[in-house]
């Protein structure tokens, strides 16, 4: 009889595991899709890197339960992910297309035409921070898109809180003017 309850409480383990890393994948897949695309520029390995951080995630399913914020832990796993894939490619392609990446942003509860305006204002801002510094740019994506803290960017980037806060500084001042260069030039 010992067994029997044994096998059945594993068997309820496994389900509760594998319903919680489902649950993960749906509520987290498409913020980490942002984060790799936004450093990769290629949707196809940023559904890559998407995928290989969550056989990651299955590969050490038994400690999810130990992890404090899962959505820190998990950017960090795909930032890892997506830098070696760059650093193995010590390339990146000279014209960034950041249509996809305005393509994911969301936009619901709009009109056509008020949807057709913010696609292309996301286009114009995402163009303007693709003209940032590479580290003012990766600060500002987490902060900004991803809305991650200081100390959370610090975490995933692996620097100090004050060098995070100090580039967000630099990040923000950057975009100010690009923006307003941008205005000026209409």
């Amino acid at each position: 009889m010992e067994i029997a309850d044994k096998a059945e409480y594993e068997e309820a383990r496994q389900r509760a595991i594998e319903a919680a890393v489902a649950a993960l994948v749906s509520e987290y897949a498409g913020t980490l899709y942002r984060v790799a695309y936004s450093v990769l520029r290629n949707a196809a390995d940023a559904e890559d890197a998407v995928q290989e951080a969550f056989l990651r995630v299955l590969r050490h399913r038994e400690t999810l339960n130990e992890v404090r914020d899962q959505r820190v832990w998990l950017i960090r796993i795909v930032w890892n992910i997506v830098l070696d894939r760059k650093r193995r490619a010590k390339t990146r392609p000279e014209t960034d297309d950041v249509a996809e990446l305005a393509r994911v942003l969301p936009a619901s509860g709009l009109s056509a035409e008020e949807r057709a305006a913010a696609a292309q204002h996301h286009a114009h801002v995402l163009a303007c921070v693709e003209q940032l510094p590479a580290k003012e740019r990766q600060v500002l994506m987490l902060s900004a898109f991803e809305e991650l803290t200081s100390v959370e960017i610090a975490s995933v980037l692996g620097i100090t809180e004050s060098s995070v806060r100090s580039r967000l500084f630099r990040a923000r001042n950057l975009m100010a003017g690009l923006l307003d260069h941008q205005r000026s030039l209409r």
